[in-house]
């Protein structure tokens, strides 16, 4: 196993990951684990030329903005993409002084972000890591749940009706 399906794997350990997969619920989840409120916040744009996917950090909260004019599954993806950066622990140099950001969130000052990452390319370490921690939430979030792991053991309730067991 590589070296990031590695560390990827161990960032993951511990984390419940809803089933069936809830993105509102994940990131209850990642907003808990971290103690600040997550936003989500759809904001069309967001594609061509520009990041499909941009997490702002201030000390108070995250933000997760996604484009929403994308299938439910890309822009749920994307969403994952943010929330690995921040499940990563990344940071990054980008200067949030005017640009885009301003044009995106005109009343947030800049003194107060920590973080601004988008997602463009994956031609960093931190971006690929970022994808391959989303793709794992997401693979996880297919895992069949364990009979044991189902309220009041339903399926082994089912089992014993049906003399599915011996």
């Amino acid at each position: 196993m590589s070296r990031l399906r590695k560390r990827c794997e161990l960032l993951l350990q511990g984390m419940p990951i809803p089933q069936p997969f809830d993105l509102d619920t994940f990131c209850a989840v990642v907003a808990a684990r971290r103690g600040r409120p997550l936003t989500l916040q759809p904001t069309p744009g967001l594609s061509a030329g520009a990041p499909c996917g941009l997490w702002i950090s201030v000390p108070s909260a995250d933000y997760v903005f996604y484009d929403p004019d994308t299938s439910r599954l890309h822009a749920e993806h994307i969403v994952l993409h943010e929330l690995a950066h921040m499940l990563s622990g990344h940071t990054t140099q980008l200067d949030v002084n005017g640009g885009a950001l301003a044009r995106l969130v005109p009343d947030l000052d800049p003194r107060t972000v920590r973080t601004v990452l988008g997602r463009v390319s994956y031609t960093t370490s931190q971006e690929r890591e970022a994808e391959m921690l989303a793709s794992l939430i997401r693979a996880r979030a297919a895992e069949p749940v364990a009979p044991s792991d189902l309220p009041g053991g339903t399926l082994n309730r089912v089992a014993d009706v049906l003399k599915f067991r011996s």
